[in-house]
């Protein structure tokens, strides 16, 4: 068989296995053959072996960046997962200021786990989308861009205006929760492939709020990865902590089960049967694992930032550690609950936590549901380095006298 009738063969199939969000036969076929393009350009176009993080490109304004190098997860694959300590530093001022946010919609197909690819629809190519600081009382300017500019020649933008209406992603745009107003700005931002568009906000309520995409069909862009989170800090800032970390659990459908290897088409089917595949922490399985594990030392005072992207509640839990302040809902004004082991976060919310390190050693952090975490990818890693205090750990030991 040559090559263009696998190719063929291979649209065919998936045009069976693929639904967009158009019913029509002549939708599905385009969607199949945009798949099918998809795959053999993962398979046989040559990608640099490194990626930078688009410093410039993700949030352009005063607020500084982390500075961590990206790590590309597989050769010739970009990395999808946004790693946990990408984040803006905590503000360092009185008053209120302009917060200028450049975002981009960006579909790409990146690994899932070994062997297992998917589809994402991303903000700025990552899962999830950067996180956006601002203060109370500040302007908050999104300028959203369908496609990443100056990307000629990439594979985005070769797709043509009916393979983006088949695939359901002919618009993009962005709701914020922190935005008082119809659709949380997503009225005014839906762009079309090639467009930009732009809006301001007053940044009046503190709180950490997610971020999503609102353009139809809304749960399908959403269950692809396109969320992120907003904090709008208090006008006297947050306490000073030690570390920050960045978490988002969503939960994906894909067309084969846990583990099948190959492109993995998206199932609309198990979403409205809200039958998720894999439940994951920034993205893929095992993103905030091993190398790229939330680090702290012994001692220093951590605070999370957790939320659900998608569509399944969390029960956010850390084994082995209580949150010794734990902000739900994201009520960060609000006086905090003490001494939590466990918290449910909802769909399209997020919670703030924190807590001090005081024993070394790896900690693992997983929806409690743990058949999710076990089995099925909603398992992190926090590794504490330093010295224990003896009394709060040890290992006890007892001799058995004979009697």
């Amino acid at each position: 068989m040559n090559k263009t009738s696998r190719l063929l063969s291979l649209a065919i199939a998936l045009s069976s296995l693929i639904t967009g969000c158009s019913d029509e036969a002549q939708n599905k076929a385009e969607l199949g053959k945009y798949a099918a393009v998809q795959a053999e350009k993962t398979k046989h176009q040559a990608m640099p072996a490194e990626e930078t993080e688009h410093p410039s490109g993700e949030m352009q304004h005063s607020m500084p960046m982390s500075s961590g190098s990206v790590e590309t997860h597989q050769s010739g694959m970009d990395e999808i997962g946004r790693r946990a300590d990408d984040l803006p530093a905590p503000l360092n001022r009185t008053q209120p200021q302009l917060v200028s946010v450049d975002l981009y919609t960006d579909e790409r197909v990146a690994e899932m786990m070994p062997g297992v690819t998917y589809e994402y629809w991303t903000y700025n190519g990552k899962v999830p989308g950067p996180f956006i600081r601002a203060r109370v009382g500040d302007q908050v300017e999104i300028h959203l861009n369908h496609g990443k500019p100056g990307a000629a020649g990439e594979a985005h933008s070769e797709h043509t205006s009916t393979q983006h209406a088949a695939a359901g992603h002919s618009a993009h745009s962005i709701d914020l929760h922190a935005v008082v107003g119809p659709g949380g700005g997503a009225p005014l931002m839906q762009v079309e492939q090639g467009e930009e568009k732009s809006f301001r906000f007053k940044a009046a309520h503190p709180g950490i709020y997610v971020y999503h995409c609102a353009s139809p069909h809304v749960p399908t862009h959403i269950a692809n990865g396109m969320y992120g989170m907003i904090l709008v800090e208090p006008e006297q800032g947050l306490a000073k902590v030690d570390r920050e970390f960045y978490v988002m659990q969503g939960d994906f459908y894909t067309g084969g089960k846990y583990g099948d290897k190959g492109l993995q088409a998206f199932s609309k089917e198990k979403m409205l049967a809200e039958k998720p595949e894999y439940f994951l922490f920034n993205g893929r399985v095992n993103s905030l694992r091993g190398d790229r594990a939330l680090k702290a030392k012994v001692g220093e005072k951590i605070r999370l930032f957790v939320g659900v992207g998608s569509h399944v509640a969390s029960n956010f839990h850390i084994i082995g550690a209580i949150f010794d302040s734990l902000y739900p809902e994201g009520a960060i004004m609000n006086p905090p609950l003490k001494n939590v082991q466990t918290t449910v976060i909802a769909p399209g919310s997020a919670v703030m936590i924190e807590f001090t390190a005081e024993v070394p050693g790896k900690y693992l952090l997983v929806d409690h549901s743990l058949p999710r975490a076990i089995d099925k990818g909603a398992l992190a890693e926090l590794v504490i380095e330093g010295a224990a205090q003896p009394e709060l750990y040890q290992q006890a030991s007892r001799n058995n006298v004979a009697r």
